[in-house]
């Protein structure tokens, strides 16, 4: 399992994240992503043979939302 984090921006209440997690947390090889609305980010722990860093952030992108990988 891999951890990650990723920054998010365009995010303003409770219903974008749920939105962002839903969303990542349906994506086959994600255990478990969990957003935090004040400080911008999600953290993702996945399985790095099944998932990979560039589709977590496009689904991000997909539902509405800037995301960017933290180095």
């Amino acid at each position: 399992m891999t951890k990650t984090t990723i920054k998010i921006s365009g995010m303003s209440c409770n219903h974008c994240v749920n939105k962002i997690e839903t969303a990542l947390n349906n994506q086959q090889g994600v255990e478990k992503a969990k957003v935090n609305l004040k400080k911008g980010f999600a953290k993702v722990k996945y399985d790095e043979t099944i998932q990979n860093l560039d589709h977590l952030t496009a689904v991000i992108k997909e539902v509405g939302y800037e995301a960017e990988p933290l180095k």
